[in-house]
């Protein structure tokens, strides 16, 4: 079963887990890693013949168009991360759609393609800022890729619905594909596993993420998403001072990364999210010839 690869384009410094400690107005101080790491993301995605979508901040965008042209030339998707890496939810409906607007333009007019898809940073669409779905509708998205069903201090709507599904809203609708996750029972209490990538692939054995992957292909019958940034194959990057909390999330386990993916690479089968949603003219490839639909 084809899965969507996902990559969320960003700067190490532009983290939530550093936005206590890093202004926003102040990223331009710090020296950028990401044209480097998203080419070795790159290099490492030819080497195992895969595509994959990569969510692109519209800052890194516009400081890096070169970058942005040259991750459409070899034939991956290019999707929105929004432009300043704000949490949907500390913003309001307004301030949101310029921030969107914004970014597509910029990544539309670098690439010369249309924008399909967005991202929240860290998964900010939540119970409180469903309306974000409204403006994405009414600004031309045809999938968003934002839903996290977990519980998480800065993220999540638990018990959200787990596969790709349509939305159905009072503007329109549009796909959502959220975030991959595996109900569990430990010791007789139920629990839901983040398998999708990220931290938690840094966190979490390997052989557990895949195992779990490929349970959810097979006996579930539904596509799952992997997710990862482009920092988190660069271990040597600069250290920032912040909390351990922040700190540990941020820079645990980043020497494991490449091995992490390349093991997960070869025990499963990736494409872009727009392949796996049918949106690439390939109705066969839908995951929505058997997933579920839902209103929100």
């Amino acid at each position: 079963m084809l899965n969507a690869l996902t990559v969320d384009v960003e700067d190490y410094f532009q983290v939530t887990a550093f936005a206590k400690v890093i202004d926003p107005q102040d990223w331009d101080i710090y020296p950028s890693r990401v044209e480097n790491n998203t080419t070795r993301v790159l290099d490492l995605l030819d080497e195992h013949g895969l595509k994959a979508t990569f969510f692109v901040l519209g800052w890194v965008a516009e400081r890096f168009p070169g970058l942005v042209r040259t991750i459409a030339n070899r034939g991956h998707e290019v999707a929105c991360h929004g432009y300043g890496h704000q949490l949907i939810y500390k913003q309001d409906p307004d301030t949101f759609r310029q921030d969107l607007r914004r970014s597509k333009s910029v990544l539309e007019q670098t690439t010369g393609l249309p924008v399909l898809g967005f991202r929240a940073p860290s998964y900010s669409i939540t119970a409180q800022s469903l309306w974000a779905l409204d403006v994405l509708i009414e600004e031309g998205f045809a999938y968003d890729s934002s839903i996290f069903p977990v519980v998480h201090d800065n993220y999540g709507i638990p018990g959200a619905k787990r596969f790709p599904h349509l939305i159905t809203r009072s503007s329109g609708s549009i796909r959502e594909f959220p975030l991959t996750t595996l109900p569990m029972n430990l010791l007789g209490r139920k629990m839901t596993l983040p398998v999708a990538g990220g931290g938690y692939l840094r966190l979490l054995p390997v052989g557990l993420i895949r195992r779990g992957m490929q349970r959810i292909n097979a006996h579930e019958n539904q596509p799952v998403v992997l997710y990862f940034h482009p920092w988190e194959m660069d271990p040597d990057q600069p250290r920032i001072k912040s909390c351990f909390r922040s700190r540990f999330r941020h820079y645990h386990n980043l020497d494991l990364t490449e091995d992490k993916l390349r093991y997960l690479f070869k025990g499963l089968e990736f494409g872009t999210m727009s392949e796996v949603l049918g949106l690439d003219g390939n109705s066969s490839s839908s995951a929505f010839t058997t997933g579920e639909r839902a209103e929100a």
